[in-house]
């Protein structure tokens, strides 16, 4: 059967179109993940549904390494790094603004640091300017530095904004991605279980449950672990700034907060989250076999990495010295780094974790319904 490819796909859409051509006749790894489950409802493969299914694939590794058609072989299949060259590209494409998704696209670990040290430097030289940046005496209270209008503000706007580019964003992919006919059973059903399959990471079970395969043949639940510490950690931040802002607005108890206080404690567990899990998926992902990976993709993680890292030091440092002298410049400083990774998070991993959510949802919607490759054969 020829393959027919659109005239809009790129080079990498392409190349995964014609890669599921070639396992969509083989079909061994069909229990491995949600991909091939999905890649048997299709004959041709256009564009939506290369993009749809790029952001089904956890990237795994384990259908590489069963694959009698990968590299050497003349079909050079190589499905986890094809999916990952597209799923970058998609971080650009549904992006909005558009030339946001492209600075970040170009070099994400360089565009991350440097608004994080530029606005880590605005809030330094604001401080400077009011003679407060090494103030003693002010008893931890962050509000004498920055008013907390002044605070909610700032944050306010860039949290709305990564909303907002977030919610426009997937609103894009979903559309492109088109969610088929109603599904056999109520909707919730198909939430349920991508809810669950996102939360628990299933398919970085490598589909018999042992985990992804690393730098060998052996399996490995590291990923899985890395991430969960991860996403739990940085929920655990935003339930301790959730909990901070109920104390405030509803029983008018304003920071700081004990050590043994409830928003503390949820931050300083999401902060070790948030130094566990990026630097155990930054370990990972220097060690990760190039075969398997995109190299722009991998620089663009780097970025995500280190935002969240830097987010979790400049935190722990600040609780350290907040009653001493330094408080102001190391208050500055994490607002600045906090701020940049607000900025940043429709325009890289965080967004992937978005767009997988709702390809997961598609193919929880997809399963209830008849498989249109079986209904035409008969």
């Amino acid at each position: 059967m020829p393959i027919h490819f659109l005239p809009t796909m790129t080079a990498a859409e392409t190349e995964v179109a014609r890669q599921m051509q070639i396992c969509n006749a083989c079909r061994y790894c069909e229990g491995y993940c949600a991909v091939f489950p999905a890649m048997t409802r299709r004959l041709d493969f256009v564009k939506a549904d290369v993009n749809y299914l790029a952001n089904l694939c956890h990237n795994c590794g384990a259908c590489y390494h069963a694959c009698q058609y990968a590299p050497p072989h003349e079909f050079a299949v190589n499905v986890p790094q094809a999916m990952t060259a597209v799923r970058r590209e998609t971080y650009a494409e549904y992006a909005w603004p558009q030339a946001f998704g492209a600075a970040y696209k170009a070099n994400g670990v360089v565009v991350a640091c440097a608004l994080a040290a530029g606005l880590a430097l605005f809030l330094v030289l604001g401080v400077w300017r009011s003679g407060d940046l090494a103030a003693s005496g002010l008893g931890a209270n962050f509000y004498a530095v920055f008013p907390h209008d002044l605070m909610a503000a700032m944050f306010g706007a860039v949290f709305l904004f990564a909303v907002l580019a977030l919610a426009i964003g997937t609103g894009r992919f979903w559309r492109d991605v088109t969610p088929g006919r109603p599904a056999t059973g109520t909707p919730a059903e198909a939430a349920a279980d991508a809810a669950r399959d996102a939360l628990a990471l299933t398919y970085l079970g490598g589909g018999h449950g042992d985990g992804c395969n690393e730098e060998d043949d052996r399996y490995t639940l590291a990923r899985r672990h890395f991430h969960h510490a991860t996403f739990y950690g940085f929920m655990l931040c935003f339930a301790a700034t959730s909990v901070a802002t109920l104390y405030h607005y509803l029983f008018h108890l304003e920071a700081p907060y004990p050590l043994l206080s409830l928003p503390v404690l949820l931050g300083c567990a999401g902060g070790l989250g948030l130094v566990v899990g990026p630097l155990g998926l930054l370990w990972l992902n220097l060690k990760r076999d190039p075969v398997k990976s995109d190299a722009p993709q991998r620089a663009m993680d780097r970025g995500f990495i280190a935002l969240l890292v830097l987010t979790s030091l400049s935190g722990f440092a600040l609780l350290i010295g907040r009653a001493g002298a330094s408080m102001p410049l190391l208050l500055a400083i994490h607002l600045g780094i906090v701020m940049a990774l607000f900025a940043t998070l429709p325009y890289g991993k965080f967004a992937h974790a978005v767009y997988r959510g709702a390809a997961l949802l598609k193919f929880a919607i997809e399963k209830r319904q008849p498989n249109p490759v079986q209904a035409g054969a008969e």
